[in-house]
């Protein structure tokens, strides 16, 4: 798969590297050369020189053919602004953008762009975004039988019940993350794009929970 990181500091670097290293195609986009150093000689993607939402930069750095897209630069509106570029102009399904003011994750949120606020920021959290297929472990008890887990849900889910999550699989939503923000589900709180699912349920379980959650929903689920 082909990603595109908009952005080369200490994050975007990072995101470039392991996805390299992951055997991917990584294009990294900076309007800086000098911060293509951080990549390392072992960098084996390709670097691109110019504005991370200017199309003709992102056309050298073949984000049409991007599996996903990261804007992780030092600016908000750029990252936004590279982010719709990149979803609208070369039809990239899977984007997310680092934010500094969390007060402007509502207005990410409307126009559909997964965030991460600074503060709680690493690269780990933005490779779940762009490969979201899986399961993040969290913690597990002592015994090692009980997992907390983040878990990827099909675009199926959108607009539908939190709640219905637990019917369908052997396990119990503990919170969701929506803008950076963690929340508890309450009665009648439906599944937004963007949505991070924190879900507790044991450990031999997990596998076909992710499974069963990453696929089109059935009627039987409904």
């Amino acid at each position: 798969m082909h990603f595109v990181v908009m952005g080369c500091g200490r994050v975007g670097a990072s995101l470039a590297r392991s996805l390299d290293s992951y055997g991917h195609s990584v294009s990294v986009v900076d309007q800086n050369p000098d911060a293509f150093v951080r990549l390392g000689k072992d960098f084996s993607g390709s670097t691109i020189t110019g504005l991370g939402f200017d199309r003709d930069t992102l056309t050298r750095a073949r984000t049409g053919d991007a599996y996903a897209f990261a804007a992780v630069s030092s600016g908000d509106n750029s990252n936004i602004l590279a982010a719709r570029v990149a979803r609208e102009t070369f039809g990239v399904a899977n984007v997310a953008a680092r934010i500094y003011d969390p007060r402007r994750a509502q207005i990410f949120e409307r126009l559909g762009i997964p965030t991460v606020a600074t503060v709680r920021w690493t690269a780990d959290q933005m490779l779940r975004r762009l490969i979201p297929q899986g399961a993040a472990t969290e913690f597990r008890d002592s015994s090692g039988r009980m997992v907390l887990a983040e878990v990827h849900l099909n675009p199926d889910w959108i607009a539908r019940p939190v709640a219905q999550i637990e019917s369908a699989v052997e396990a119990r939503v503990c919170f969701v993350t929506r803008a950076g923000e963690g929340l508890l589900p309450k009665p009648g709180m439906l599944v937004q794009e963007g949505d991070l699912v924190h879900l507790m349920c044991a450990q031999p379980d997990l596998e076909e929970i992710v499974r069963a959650l990453d696929q089109p929903i059935e009627e039987d689920a409904e």
